[in-house]
């Protein structure tokens, strides 16, 4: 349920701060027929992302016409939190493509109050993009295809919005990797899938530095399939603690659904909340929520909806029958679960016995949903979810 990397958050390049930076709150143009000795107007645009990365300071727009740029782009400049620095495609069809002579497609390393809105970025040798020691970067409505190890990478970087976003055909890891202490992220309205392992992976990965504890994380509304064929979970977190998980729709992933766990994080993954999820786990996959260790703490996993195919593995499996702090109810679950960290299953009844999910009820996808074959999980009319939780 853990595939992470090691080599990840040490600063390898430094930008060269420009003397050169546009006039602030300014929009600009990037065309690739344009020129990187135009002034970068509407009427006489620059040519490369690289150079308006390289030019523009504080409030100022960045707006890219559709075409294929290459990659390879560095932005070291910071925005301020009322004058972002904003990279927005300008129409449907821009696209950077691969990583030039670097690792990852876009890196933004140092900045803060960036933007990221509508683009493509697919091919890259590693990450499509990385967020390295950063803060109050948002990206918005970005494509992420195909990319070498990662979508998007993050290490040491607080407040990362992630929203509307798509990342898949991750060849190596993740659609998403938040790692290295970097806390307050927000992971909203993604779709997240065929990536070789995790959909979402977030480690706080103490031999890094720092706390190695990723904190106050928000984590709504993604759809996540289609993952996990080399391990990882749909959503898998490791060392994070006080973070939300609420509102996300998990299906066809081939190893776990939520695993709350430590093996890099510098603590436990403890006092999370596990809301309002729908996690339906395929023949071939493992359980729906897996906290298979004592150091995770005080999590609660309440009106979910969570079952399996498997013929064994089931809703939730914890490492020991009354793990500190764990609370479960108002559920809708298939009758299996464990108390030794997947070494034997009880059924709802024992399960009950400990104190948990004394109001849940067990239904079957074919029961509750309008048409789950087809990958709609709506409610159907009567479903025996409707007012449970």
């Amino acid at each position: 349920f853990q595939l992470g990397n090691q080599e990840t958050s040490e600063v390898l390049w430094r930008p060269r701060r420009s003397s050169h930076l546009t006039a602030q709150g300014h929009v600009y143009y990037v065309d690739p027929t344009g020129s990187d000795s135009n002034p970068g107007t509407r009427e006489a645009p620059w040519r490369t992302i690289q150079h308006a990365a390289e030019r523009v300071g504080e409030g100022a727009t960045v707006l890219i016409n559709p075409g294929i740029y290459t990659g390879g782009i560095t932005l070291g400049t910071s925005g301020t939190v009322t004058s972002p620095i904003t990279f927005r495609a300008n129409g449907r069809g821009v696209v950077i493509e691969e990583s030039g002579g670097e690792r990852d497609a876009f890196f933004i390393t140092e900045a803060n109050y960036i933007v990221l809105e509508g683009l493509t970025i697919r091919h890259a040798t590693r990450a499509g993009l990385r967020i390295s020691w950063s803060h109050h970067v948002s990206v918005r409505r970005c494509t992420f295809a195909d990319n070498g190890r990662w979508g998007i990478f993050t290490d040491f970087s607080d407040y990362t919005l992630i929203e509307d976003c798509e990342s898949y055909g991750a060849v190596l890891e993740h659609g998403i990797y938040i790692s290295n202490s970097s806390d307050y992220p927000i992971i909203r309205r993604n779709h997240l899938h065929h990536n070789y392992a995790c959909g979402l992976h977030m480690n706080g990965d103490i031999s890094m530095g720092g706390d190695g504890i990723i904190s106050h994380g928000l984590v709504e509304c993604n759809v996540i399939y289609a993952n996990g064929a080399a391990g990882g979970s749909a959503i898998n977190m490791d060392g994070v603690t006080n973070t939300t998980v609420r509102n996300n729709l998990l299906y066809d992933n081939y190893a776990s659904g939520i695993s709350v766990f430590q093996i890099d994080g510098g603590s436990g993954s403890q006092n999370n909340r596990l809301l309002n999820n729908t996690v339906i786990m395929p023949a071939d996959g493992r359980w729906a929520i897996n906290i298979p260790e004592t150091s995770d703490t005080g999590n609660k996993v309440f009106n979910n909806i969570l079952f399996s195919y498997h013929s064994w593995r089931g809703s939730i499996l914890i490492a020991e029958p009354h793990l500190a702090g764990f609370e479960s109810d108002y559920n809708v679950v298939v009758s299996r679960f464990s108390v030794d960290g997947g070494d034997s299953v009880i059924g709802l009844d024992a399960w009950r016995a400990l104190g948990y999910d004394r109001h849940s009820i067990i239904a079957t996808p074919e029961q509750l949903f309008a048409n789950p074959a087809a990958g709609d999980y709506h409610l159907k009319p009567g479903s025996p979810a409707i007012d449970a939780g």
